[in-house]
């Protein structure tokens, strides 16, 4: 079985900045994609930013410029680092990662608990 621990929420000003981690342990052959969702109350789950396997990255327009996802391939451990932030960015992140379980396998899709990031203004 496959587990994503994540770490980093809580509490900023306007401004300010906070890093969220996420970690992958488990069964493991291989890691595709990692990236980030956030879900605010009332809205549906919409992607942040991934990080494909190697170095390809997206971002939603709303982050572009204030956050960076990046990836520790070694330790299975994907980071993103919010500057800038701003009430709207209040949500739940979920960390998401597609996993290869074995060789031969498809990717199967994995979800975090969720952190809790809450930006006042």
């Amino acid at each position: 079985q496959v587990q994503l621990v994540e770490s980093g929420g809580g509490l900023v000003q306007a401004g300010g900045s906070l890093r969220l981690s996420c970690a992958a342990s488990g069964s493991i052959f291989g890691i595709n994609l990692m990236g980030w969702y956030r879900q605010a109350p009332g809205k549906q789950r919409e992607l942040v930013a991934r990080i494909i396997s190697g170095s390809t990255t997206n971002y939603a327009d709303s982050v572009k410029g204030r956050f960076t996802i990046s990836r520790d391939n070694a330790n299975n451990t994907v980071f993103l680092q919010m500057n800038s932030l701003k009430p709207e960015d209040t949500a739940v992140y979920y960390c998401n990662a597609q996993v290869i379980l074995w060789r031969w396998s498809s990717p199967s899709e994995y979800w975090g608990q969720g952190t809790q990031v809450t930006v006042s203004s």
